[in-house]
């Protein structure tokens, strides 16, 4: 009773001291419009770094405001607390931690301008625009806003490699129209950009921009076709020139001016990686005539099909709002990468040619996504998900390593882990098996083993990333000293999942010495853990635990641990429950734990906090990614009614249907996906496993619409925000004894029900499952 009632506070907490979800009446829909429930301004604010603007499901273009350049919040280009618009560019990141992109961007102004951006605090210092969200909107496929500067309507859509844009101008002015190839997203890592301007004709302009950014060799072509004719003007930063046709420099940007104001001037806008010719090729496949709201319409439509994957029954408005915007940003990326002829750029700079049919994307955020975002895929897009790891063998083919964060044909080395691993091993066990095997075990086997020889980095920095010295110590010595290597623990940690993962699929195809060597290597997270203390703790080059030592501390890229502590990493052995509740002492022990850790002060020490932890519970960190699992201990500890109480207050506390909807960075979809796994009521604990665990569904009814033309419904009975607790469960009408199905309970269709109280039962699911 003592620890349900720490539980019961816990949850009392949440319900006084955080924002209570609105509850209206349910609006009847039976045209099936999804998008109506999509808000993009979600995470727009506080730490999400998401944007607004225009794109489809998995699009090349991104078409969307820039409302500040540098700062963390400057990672998707948009900050709902800001009140001016630099302009609208066509490539955007979607909650990354780190900026990139903001190509090509667009300025409609009239009257005369100074040729930089202005500042925040003074926009007439340049030509960025006042607006008001009174008078701005999105959605699906569409945004529009009113320049308050110089009362110019601003409207934009997308294809899959084009963007679309309509500018209404005050009637009698002289149009005009900014386009600064200087124009990046922290701009302090482009500093070598090379940028190309050419007129083709009179309504007609192309050019190239190049920038040395997160990605270190990225380069963007565009073709831009106008409804009007241009007279232009080139500048080399501020400073006029006087080339007519062509322009080549370092901060080049253009200013055209049209005729016409009492229509709206319309561009149309294709973007590649390849060429100009393929930036052509795909503005005149996908965007050849001149119909914006047609293109409107056509998104719109795209999205409500993707969409429909899902289908809720609920009073609960905001929360649906939730769901569908969850679902739309997990489809943002990974984008499209290869052109409309299927041409696309490799890792090593050269020009690749799919074959028909196939797609080449990039965006991959793997240190993220392997948790909740690829499983999720497994269950509504396998085949979009076989295709990804496709894409990740053939990036390993063309440059040495499997990517841990791969953009713009760029490895990164960003975060640590090697967790294309898990994603591969992970679809592999589920029965998706369309890539080639023999290719990914040589991938994953190369990628797992220290050898930094033949990889196509950029720099040594990054080859150092992508081959960390502690994989050449976690073979050579059997841990990573922590004097050597930054991380050490959090590596640790993460290199024994991903060898229990190359385990596990080495043995599945019959490679038995393989198997038993990383199923070994595995358990080398034992070795970190200090009996003592009761955590993982970095050990150094002579045996000896580093001190001083204090678990709630963090400091960010200094200590052992990644975007965290050691209260947070010490639970990251998805794979081996037993093996860490036997560290800990047995169940008991284990769970009191855990009971410390949910409910102790949320107090980060250290004098250099990580800005990821975030969105806490005790030390749980919800908006960072290492704990997404650890709300699930319970399950296999035989107290789930704690996982359900604690999913419940993450569910309703730090998910919300406005601008600060984020608990933290939203990360290429895995917030969004973790959501949608736990709405339904179910979540995977370990990927590369095919079990699934239950938590507490929080809708009526919802139906996930599989690619296989069959359904898989979960239904709960008596349930509402009070009553949080699983009463029963049954599968297919068969009642469950513990809160576990199998993947292929899921995939082949069926009916999981649940019956919800208000208070718990400690009766289910008690037998520990380790």
């Amino acid at each position: 009773m003592k620890l349900f009632f720490y539980f019961t506070l816990l949850v009392a907490f949440f319900n006084t001291s955080c924002r209570r979800v609105e509850v209206k009446e349910a609006t009847t829909d039976e045209t099936k419009n999804f998008t109506q429930w999509v808000n993009p301004f979600v995470g727009t604010g506080g730490h999400g770094h998401t944007f607004p603007g225009a794109t489809l499901p998995h699009g090349m273009v991104q078409l969307s405001p820039d409302t500040k350049t540098d700062g963390w919040d400057a990672c998707g280009g948009y900050h709902y607390d800001d009140n001016s618009i630099i302009g609208f560019s066509h490539t955007h990141l979607s909650g990354t931690g780190i900026a990139d992109y903001g190509d090509v961007l667009f300025m409609p102004i009239v009257g005369g301008k100074p040729l930089v951006r202005g500042e925040e605090n003074d926009p007439d210092k340049g030509y960025r625009s006042r607006f008001s969200h009174d008078q701005e909107s999105s959605k699906p496929g569409y945004y529009s806003v009113q320049l308050l500067d110089d009362q110019i309507h601003a409207e934009l859509t997308a294809t899959l490699r084009t963007g679309f844009h309509r500018y209404t101008y005050p009637k009698g002015s002289t149009p005009k129209l900014i386009i600064d190839l200087a124009h990046v997203l922290q701009e302090r890592h482009n500093k070598n950009q090379v940028n190309e301007f050419k007129v083709v004709n009179k309504h007609t302009l192309q050019g190239k921009k190049n920038t040395k950014g997160w990605a270190k060799d990225q380069t963007i072509y565009f073709y831009a076709e106008f409804n009007q004719d241009f007279d232009i003007q080139f500048f080399k930063d501020t400073v006029a020139v006087e080339a007519k046709e062509e322009l080549t420099a370092k901060r080049a940007k253009a200013i055209l001016t049209f005729k016409n104001a009492d229509q709206p001037l319309l561009a149309k806008v294709g973007i590649s990686a390849v060429d100009v010719e393929g930036a052509k090729n795909n503005l005149m496949t996908e965007n050849a005539q001149w119909e914006f709201d047609q293109v409107v319409a056509s998104a719109e439509k795209t999205w409500n099909d993707a969409l429909a994957v899902i289908e809720v029954e609920d009073e609960q408005v905001d929360q649906k709002k939730i769901l569908y915007t969850s679902l739309y940003h997990t489809l943002i990326q990974p984008n499209i990468f290869s052109d409309v002829d299927g041409r696309y750029l490799k890792m090593d700079k050269t020009i690749g040619q799919l074959e028909e049919g196939e797609k080449m994307h990039t965006v991959f955020s793997l240190w993220d996504t392997f948790r909740a975002y690829h499983p999720l895929q497994t269950i509504i897009a396998p085949e979009e998900n076989e295709q990804y790891i496709r894409n990740l063998l053939s990036k390993y083919q063309e440059g040495g390593i499997l990517p841990k964060w791969e953009l713009a044909a760029n490895y990164t080395g960003t975060m640590i882990g090697a967790h294309a691993i898990s994603v591969i091993t992970d679809a592999y066990a589920k029965g998706h098996r369309n890539f080639d095997v023999e290719l990914a075990m040589e991938a994953m086997k190369r990628s797992s083993m220290y050898d930094s020889s033949n990889i196509l980095a950029h720099n040594k920095k990054v080859l150092n990333k992508m081959m960390a010295p502690g994989k050449y110590y976690n073979e050579t010595l059997g841990y990573i000293p922590g004097d050597k290597d930054i991380e050490s623990v959090a590596k640790a940690m993460e290199f024994a999942y991903n060898d229990w993962a190359l385990g596990e699929f080495a043995n599945s195809i019959g490679q038995k010495e393989d198997a038993q060597y990383f199923a070994d290597r595995s358990k080398h997270y034992k070795k970190y853990f200090d009996a003592s203390t009761g955590f993982m703790r970095g050990k150094m080059s002579d045996g000896s635990w580093r001190t001083p030592f204090d678990p709630q501390a963090s400091k960010h890229r200094k200590d052992d641990y990644c975007e965290g502590n050691a209260w947070q990493w010490t639970w990251f052995v998805p794979h081996d429950v037993a093996g860490l509740t036997a560290l800990m002492g047995g169940q008991e022990k284990t769970i009191a734990k855990l009971d410390q850790f949910f409910t102790m002060s949320s107090e980060i020490t250290g004098g250099h906090r990580s800005n990821d932890i975030s969105g806490m519970i005790g030390q749980y960190a919800h908006g960072n990614e290492p704990g997404h699992h650890t709300t699930f201990f319970y399950n296999y500890l035989g107290q789930p009614y704690k996982t359900q109480a604690l999913v419940d207050s993450v569910m309703y506390h730090y998910y919300f249907n406005d601008p600060n909807g984020v608990a933290g960075n939203e990360d290429c979809g895995q917030m969004s996906a973790w959501f949608i796994l736990n709405a339904s009521g179910i979540y995977q604990f370990c990927p590369g496993e095919t079990t699934y665990t239950i938590g507490r569904p929080i809708f009526k009814n919802f139906k996930y619409n599989l690619p296989n033309g069959k359904t898989f419904e979960v239904k709960t009975v008596n349930n509402s925000q009070a009553n949080k607790y699983v009463q029963k469960v049954s599968l297919n009408g068969k009642e469950l004894p513990t809160p576990f199905i199998d993947y292929q309970d899921i995939a082949k269709g069926g009916l999981l029900e649940f019956e919800m109280g208000d208070q718990p039962n400690t009766n289910w699911g008690k037998s520990p499952q380790i």
